[in-house]
């Protein structure tokens, strides 16, 4: 399965579709079971004799595989949260009911990190539409020099040089490796970008005016 933003230390990532999930894998070296049994478990579940309804089961389990020490491809799930809550509620101990607070909270932040990106990706149209207004005839230089700018505010860097010094592949986004923070910044300067384009159409002062707002931004934090 595709990853829009990379597992965490837990296997909690986020699909191509939006949701948050968890590999079976990293399941199982959590709360310190075979893999092989996790399967097992899952496969309880799965069956359509469990009771589980047909939806449920194809939304919430998603067949993966990888490969193991000895380089053959073993299979695994990648599983939503409610997946997981379904699999680990037989999960008894001390050490078990820790991990599954643990993996709440960390399907909490995942998720909130998923929506202030989906946020961020539904305002990028209209700052298309405002650099398309003050240029009459744009060139795809314009649009990537706007964004390349916030980059370099927030980040310190442009999209290209934070690909090479991260490892990115070429023409994958790169705020799925950034930080909540810097997210959420982004999605600041780029609301008050959209409408600065209009009212300072010199890319100069416009580049002048997010750094003072930044600024002032963690001025107040402080």
């Amino acid at each position: 399965m595709k990853e829009l933003i990379p597992k965490d230390q837990y296997g909690i990532f986020a699909d191509t579709k939006d949701t948050a999930r968890v590999d079976s894998l990293y399941v199982a070296k959590s709360f310190e079971k075979e893999h092989f049994h996790v399967l097992r478990d899952i496969a309880k579940i799965i069956e359509p004799s469990s009771g589980l309804s047909e939806e449920f089961r194809l939304s919430n389990y998603g067949l993966s595989h990888y490969l193991n020490a000895q380089g053959k491809k073993q299979p695994c799930y990648n599983m939503t949260r409610d997946g997981f809550t379904m699999l680990v509620m037989g999960y008894t101990g001390q050490k078990a009911m820790r991990f599954k607070e643990l993996y709440i909270k960390r399907f909490n932040e995942m998720e909130q990190f998923i929506k202030t990106l989906v946020s961020a990706r539904k305002e990028f149209p209209l700052l298309t539409e405002n650099i398309k207004l003050i240029h009459e005839n744009p060139k795809p230089y314009h649009f990537i020099n706007e964004c390349d700018m916030l980059n370099r505010i927030v980040v310190g860097m442009s999209a290209k040089q934070f690909r090479l010094a991260n490892n990115i592949e070429k023409g994958k986004s790169i705020r799925p490796h950034l930080s909540d923070e810097q997210i959420n910044m982004l999605e600041i300067l780029q609301k008050v970008d959209i409408g600065l384009l209009v009212a300072v159409p010199d890319y100069e002062q416009r580049k002048h005016h997010l750094e003072w707002y930044v600024t002032k931004m963690k001025d107040k934090s402080i």
